[in-house]
């Protein structure tokens, strides 16, 4: 079982911190959750964060406003340090500063941060600020959000599939990548414009597509749901 580290950094309960404490645990108003905050619009009962197979996982609970990681409404996430959970009007950061700040000593060595110099300053000059406790960040912007802690690396195939789920999966990535690359020889490059178009009806494709996606991702979330 994980220990893990929560510090809030907006709403009601700013600045407290919940050092290592033992997973599984819920997040939510009332008391008999393992972190109680004080925050009319969190659920009685509005997170649960777990580990499985080696990693820690955030569930929604099926609150009523929704839970928000970098700045993305989600079901279920694994979570990975410096990622900000939003829940209410409450913003909490996972991790301890030392744990973020290897993870951006980490992901610089790999090469997976931004090669862009204004982008680059924008990263670690949001990273530090939430590090440092600074309380004039816009949470609501989500290029500030996503662009900052959202890093770009790819995440890794769940291990552990039975032979059927291994082959329903591939069938999933299968027909993406297909309806994927359909898009992609679709579209007129212009080389003195620097520029690439494609018709309505292949943008109502890739919308179409997208809406597969969310679709996945709530069944994914709340397979309970039909």
């Amino acid at each position: 079982m994980a220990h893990i580290t929560l510090r809030v950094i907006d709403g009601a309960d700013r600045g407290i911190e919940y050092d290592s404490i033992e997973t599984p645990i819920t997040i939510g108003r009332e008391e008999g959750n393992g972190v109680q905050l004080n925050d009319e619009r969190i659920s009685r009962f509005h997170i649960k964060i777990q580990e499985d197979q080696g990693k820690v996982v955030l569930t929604d609970l099926e609150s009523t406003n929704g839970t928000r990681v970098n700045g993305e409404v989600t079901q279920l996430r694994i979570l990975r340090y410096g990622d900000l959970i939003s829940v209410g009007r409450s913003v909490l950061i996972y991790g301890t500063r030392e744990q973020i700040a290897d993870r951006l000593d980490a992901l610089r060595g790999e090469g997976l941060l931004s090669t862009d110099q204004k982008a680059y300053d924008n990263l670690t000059g949001s990273v530090e600020s939430v590090m440092s406790g600074a309380s004039d960040i816009d949470w609501d912007d989500s290029q500030v959000i996503s662009g900052t802690l959202h890093l770009p690396s790819p995440p890794d195939l769940p291990m552990g599939l039975t032979p059927g789920q291994a082959a329903q999966f591939s069938e999933v990535l299968e027909y993406l990548h297909l309806r994927s690359r359909s898009l992609v020889q679709s579209t007129k490059v212009d080389d003195e414009a620097d520029a690439v178009s494609i018709s309505f009806e292949r943008w109502q494709d890739l919308l179409d597509q997208q809406a597969h996606l969310a679709e996945y991702l709530r069944k994914i979330g709340d397979p309970g749901e039909e």
